[in-house]
């Protein structure tokens, strides 16, 4: 049976917009239980990869309930996050205020970024790309408000090369992780998008390809936990 917050074409915005509308109240939690903690280690190395500091501009997109966009602000960088869902960034500035980061939260659409070209000295996005209607698009946008020599980095789910791995960790998001989604959200199919999704997404390699034909130079490709999940990162000529 199709997942109904997956929808190729022109309806995949809207289809995504209400899946973070489902699960914005519990998406921090469920993350933590899906990755066992990891993906905080995993986003620490994103951050670390962006290599930011005082003075410096960067732009998180698709910031979610801003964990990652906080955690650049703790660099000392002047950080805007960006994402078009109203219940995530509600979550976001909420947190933004508990802890006093200086971050600017907009509303926006990641395939028409609200920003001039050359503005950031580093883009990150987590978790978001997957999402997109159009990934070329999408990394198009992020290469065009980059300033000359800035950092863009991406997190998201990757596709193990060794067989039996890549058939254990599918197996672990068919079964387990809709399971926290119904259990902790009330939505089984808001987390068995995940791997539909998945089954969508270019692999390694050829997200590595797609921010070359952007232009993008130095693309590195860093497997973790196998190649379960991938960060790349690639810098602006």
């Amino acid at each position: 049976m199709a997942n109904p917050f997956y929808q190729p074409g022109a309806r995949r915005a809207d289809q995504v917009r209400a899946l973070f509308r489902t699960i914005a109240r519990r998406y921090d939690l469920i993350n933590d239980l899906q990755s066992l903690g990891l993906h905080r280690r995993w986003k620490r190395r994103l951050v670390a990869l962006a290599q930011l500091g005082p003075g410096q501009r960067a732009l998180d997109v698709c910031c979610g309930t801003g964990d990652v966009a906080l955690a650049l602000a703790r660099t000392g960088a002047q950080v805007t996050g960006l994402d078009f869902s109203p219940e995530m960034l509600a979550v976001a500035r909420r947190r933004a205020q508990t802890s006093n980061a200086p971050v600017e939260f907009v509303q926006g659409d990641a395939l028409a970024l609200p920003f001039a070209d050359a503005t950031f000295d580093a883009v990150t996005i987590s978790y978001g790309l997957r999402n997109l209607a159009d990934f070329a698009a999408g990394l198009a946008e992020m290469a065009r408000v980059l300033r000359p020599g800035g950092r863009l980095v991406v997190l998201d789910f990757g596709k193990p090369a060794h067989r039996g791995w890549r058939a254990v960790y599918f197996a672990y998001l068919r079964v387990a992780v809709p399971l926290f989604g119904w259990v902790f959200a009330g939505r089984a199919d808001a987390y068995a998008y995940i791997l539909e999704s998945l089954r969508h997404y270019p692999d390694q390699a050829g997200v590595a390809e797609l921010l070359q034909r952007q232009g993008l130079e130095r693309v590195r490709v860093i497997e973790l936990l196998g190649g379960a999940m991938v960060l790349h990162r690639a810098e602006k000529a």
